[in-house]
C-alpha cells in the first residue's frame, strides 16, 4: 500500500466528517456523510479487506443513506420547506462532496492501475486479502459475544422506538386528534 494514498484517503475522510458536523442542514450533512463513508470503504480496500469495503458501500453509503433521505423527504413541512430545499440543492452545494469524491475515485483508479504494492521502506509487500469465509468464521467464533450483544442492542432500540411511536399515536387518539 502506498502511504500517500492512505494519508490522502484519511484526510478526505476527516474533512468530509468535519463538514458533516458543521453543516447547518440535513441534506448537506448527508452528502458529506456519504463521502466520509466512501473514504472509509477505500481505507478498508487499501488494508486488504475488499469485503468490508463492499459492505461499507452497500450497507452504509447505500441503504442507510437512502433511508435517511426518505425520512427527510417524509418530514417535509409544506411549501416553505420545498422552497428551502430548492435553495439548499443549488449546484454550489455539490461542489465540496464532488471534489472529495473525485479525489477518492482518482486515487482508487491509480491504486488499481499500479504496478505493485510497496511499503514506506520501498520493499515489496504482499497484501493478504480477507474474504467472506474468514469474516464469518471470525464473527461467529472469536467475536460471538460481541455479535450477540450488538444484535440485542439493535433489537432493544427497535422495540423502544416502536413503543415511543405507539404511545404518541395512542395519546393523540385519546386527545381527539384524529388525522
Amino acid at each position: 500500500m502506498y502511504p500517500v494514498y492512505f494519508y490522502l484517503t484519511a484526510a478526505v475522510a476527516i474533512i468530509a466528517t468535519a463538514m458533516v458536523i458543521f453543516s447547518r442542514n440535513a441534506v448537506h450533512a448527508l452528502l458529506h456523510l456519504i463521502v466520509s463513508l466512501l473514504a472509509v470503504a477505500v481505507i478498508f480496500f487499501q488494508l486488504g479487506a475488499p469485503l468490508a469495503a463492499a459492505l461499507e458501500v452497500i450497507v452504509y453509503a447505500g441503504a442507510i443513506m437512502v433511508l435517511m433521505v426518505f425520512v427527510i423527504m417524509m418530514l417535509n413541512q409544506g411549501d416553505a420547506a420545498v422552497e428551502q430545499e430548492n435553495t439548499w440543492l443549488q449546484p454550489g452545494s455539490w461542489v465540496a462532496p464532488g471534489i472529495l469524491s473525485g479525489v477518492l475515485l482518482l486515487q482508487l483508479i491509480l491504486m488499481l492501475g499500479g504496478q505493485g504494492v510497496s511499503t514506506a521502506g520501498g520493499g515489496a509487500a504482499e497484501i493478504s486479502y480477507v474474504g467472506a469465509g474468514e469474516v464469518g468464521i471470525s464473527l461467529f467464533s472469536r467475536y460471538l459475544l460481541a455479535v450477540e450483544l450488538a444484535s440485542m442492542l439493535l433489537l432493544a432500540g427497535l422495540v423502544g422506538a416502536f413503543h415511543l411511536a405507539r404511545q404518541k399515536s395512542t395519546a393523540d387518539l385519546e386527545a381527539g386528534h384524529d388525522e
